[in-house]
């Protein structure tokens, strides 16, 4: 920043106290009576309100925005923290200038807010009574001032136009905010122009008059931006050319945190090319590629193989990523098959690509959403088939790492005595039957990414500890070596036991459990997901139709209304393999109750929805009435399912045959809905 731009700065500040404030509030009267007339529908045309002001209250309209509102929504502590990491750049150029308005601006009734690129507030400075009276408002770090959230305001009207804006008084869209005026100018990112953030001004609106102020500092905080981009790339491609030497022959492409390209060799085009059969924009400097996962997102055109990426470290942080292209066709990866054994799947590395819209699962995904960004442990919790690892590959595909390799890998999979060597590795000769060249473990193909441990409740208590002394020193040690070696993993753990009660009996150590549960999602079952069964069927319907080459089968009404009835105990996967099995063995196009499987229909009663009876007829028994108690209260569906099936079982003297026979039922299904309830062969008769 130049020395005279600071003076400029300073002049600026005192003058927002000046008489020409009593010019900007001229006309104020009419504006309120425009902002009336606007609101209640009365006028629309000729209002006596400027363009930019009368264009935003148009869109505040349209997005539904209360004009009653006296203050701006606020986001969790948590977010906040994750937005500031994620922003840490952006905060640390506006460093300098927001410790400048702390002085400069007290006494103003002023203070400076730096936002995100979505407006929400990651910093402030300013006059300490001013902060005080904004946090009223939400005017502080966590307010959410994009105009769908605020209305029309000098944060979110600047970054929906684009352009520096002054918001005064009545011209705000909420009636609870226009005690105060405002100016935003947008910051713009350096190498490509796109808006990362915002610097806005606000004052109390009989001592406001900072739109100048405010552009200024914007440009300073862009200029700063500037300085630490160029400092930083130059650091990158250092790194870069320090790794050049061990890929002679090989193509080399360099990239920032944003996935803008820093360097590429003069084999990297076409390689690229040759190996993704795909045309590229010309690789130009400050080129972002369109290259799937290099961003944490899926939405680039052309995959890249996770043996291809190499993280660019700075500080013993990733800064950038380096792509080697194989130099040779015997070095790519052929299709369909990766080099290293890495998962990652970007098709399925993203919250939206979970398929419901019940209350129970949207707050889980956005517990999810909080804590992807977090590098800490998390265990995510949940019966069997509900999609815990969709819940792993998702927090993978909105973390840090997700340029990274997503590993995952089930702990009940392979036997007690392997599994040391599965996680941590071994070098040669370490035990009799180890390959030769000994082998690298699950931690170290995930370095740099996300390792994913399913059945984490099954890894044996002599291997606890090793794995607590990974998560804590990021140190392992391959079986028969005592060479230490570093990994940077984020680890996911998945379980359907209840790891607290393991904790209990003494089956799994409780510092690896705390360790592991830093923080916790449990992923609902099917049945508490209150209208998501027609969604995923509609959504199986379509992809797994189009996976076998057939067309999409119609359920009828009676079919759909039996399967939204069950209570899935294999959840979403037994709902998938239904909707599967209709598609294949569907011959018509139709699916009704008779052709679904015996075990939904014997779920029913042995009698279909709609009233037909089963084509596999219940074996016949003798008729047993069940009493209920006079003066008993109302019992729910479930108490009343378990305590009729206890009944018939005591009825029958405990045989089960007898019993599934009397309930119309097969044995089956018995035995499920005795374990789902609970209920022993031997129970008892209630008195």
């Amino acid at each position: 920043m130049l020395a005279n731009e600071q003076v400029g700065i300073g002049r600026l500040a005192v003058a927002s106290s000046g008489p020409a404030f009593h010019a900007l509030v001229d006309g104020e009267t009419a504006t309120m009576k425009a902002w009336e007339d606007f609101v209640s529908g009365s006028r629309r045309e000729n209002l006596p309100v400027r363009d930019v002001v009368i264009r935003s209250w148009a869109r505040c309209q349209s997005f539904l925005v209360d004009a009653r509102a006296d203050a701006a929504p606020v986001v969790g502590s948590d977010l906040v923290e994750a937005l500031r990491r994620d922003n840490r750049d952006l905060l640390q150029a506006a460093a300098t200038t927001l410790a400048e308005a702390a002085n400069l601006l007290a006494g103003t009734r002023t203070v400076m807010l730096i936002t995100d690129a979505n407006g929400v507030v990651l910093e402030a400075a300013g006059d300490r009574a001013t902060m005080n009276a904004a946090r009223d408002i939400s005017l502080a770090c966590g307010g959410q001032w994009g105009e769908t959230c605020a209305g029309t305001n000098g944060i979110g009207t600047a970054l929906a136009s684009k352009q520096p804006v002054l918001v005064q008084s009545a011209e705000h869209y909420c009636a609870g905010i226009k005690g105060w005026s405002c100016a935003g100018a947008p910051i713009h990112d350096p190498v490509d122009g796109s808006v990362v953030g915002l610097l806005d001004i606000s004052g109390l609106k009989q001592s406001f008059s900072g739109q100048a102020l405010a552009v200024v500092a914007a440009r300073q905080v862009e200029w700063n931006l500037a300085r630490q981009t160029e400092a930083e790339h130059v650091r990158l491609l250092e790194a870069c050319l320090e790794d050049s030497q061990k890929y002679a022959g090989e193509g080399l492409i360099a990239l920032d945190a944003r996935g803008r390209l820093l360097f590429a060799s003069r084999k990297a085009a076409h390689l690229l090319k040759a190996s993704l059969g795909s045309e590229l924009p010309p690789l130009n400097r400050g080129t972002k590629l369109p290259l799937v996962g290099l961003d944490g997102g899926a939405g680039g055109r052309l995959p890249v193989p996770s043996d291809w990426v190499r993280p660019l470290m700075l500080d013993g942080e990733r800064r950038g990523t380096l792509l080697v292209i194989p130099g040779s066709a015997s070095s790519r990866p052929s299709a369909g098959r990766r080099a290293v054994p890495d998962e990652s799947d970007h098709s399925r590395c993203r919250f939206a690509d979970i398929v419901g819209a019940s209350d129970s699962l949207r707050a889980v995904i956005g517990q999810g959403e909080r804590l992807a960004p977090l590098q800490v442990p998390i265990l995510i919790e949940g019966e069997t088939g509900v999609g815990k690892e969709l819940f792993a590959r998702a927090i993978h595909g909105h973390s840090a790492v997700a340029g990274g390799p997503f590993v995952p890998f089930n702990c009940g999979a392979v036997s007690r005595e392997m599994l040391g060597s599965e996680l941590f590795g071994y070098v040669r000769g370490a035990f009799t039957g180890a390959a030769a060249e000994g082998r690298i473990g699950r931690f170290e193909l995930a370095d740099g990414g996300t390792l994913c441990l399913d059945e984490i409740g099954e890894l044996p208590l002599d291997l606890q500890p090793y794995l607590l002394r990974v998560l804590e020193e990021g140190v392992l040690y391959r079986i028969g070596d005592n060479v230490p070696r570093r990994v940077s993993v984020r680890l996911l753990a998945m379980t359907n036991r209840n790891l607290r009660h393991e904790v209990a009996a003494g089956r799994f150590r409780r510092d690896l459990y705390h360790r592991l549960a830093v923080t916790a999602l449990r992923v609902p079952p099917l049945r508490e997901r209150h209208g998501d069964v027609p969604r995923l069927i509609s959504h199986f319907n379509g992809v797994l139709a189009e996976r076998h080459g057939r067309a999409p089968v119609c359920f009828t009404a009676a079919a759909l209304d039996l399967l939204q009835g069950h209570d899935w105990p294999g959840n979403v996967r037994e709902l998938r393999n239904v909707v599967e099995r209709a598609i294949l063995l569907s011959t018509g196009g139709t699916v009704d109750v008779r052709d679904l499987p015996d075990e939904l229909r014997d779920a029913c009663g042995g009698v279909e929805a709609g009233g037909w009876p089963s084509p596999y007829p219940a074996v016949a028994g003798p008729a047993m009435p069940i009493q209920t108690p006079a003066g008993a209260a109302p019992m729910s569906l479930t108490v009343t399912e378990q305590r009729t099936i206890e009944d018939v079982i005591v009825a029958t003297g405990g045989n089960l045959s007898d019993a599934a026979a009397v309930l119309g039922i097969s044995r089956s299904t018995l035995y499920r809905k005795m374990s789902q309830h609970g209920i022993q062969r031997n129970v008892v008769r209630r008195g």
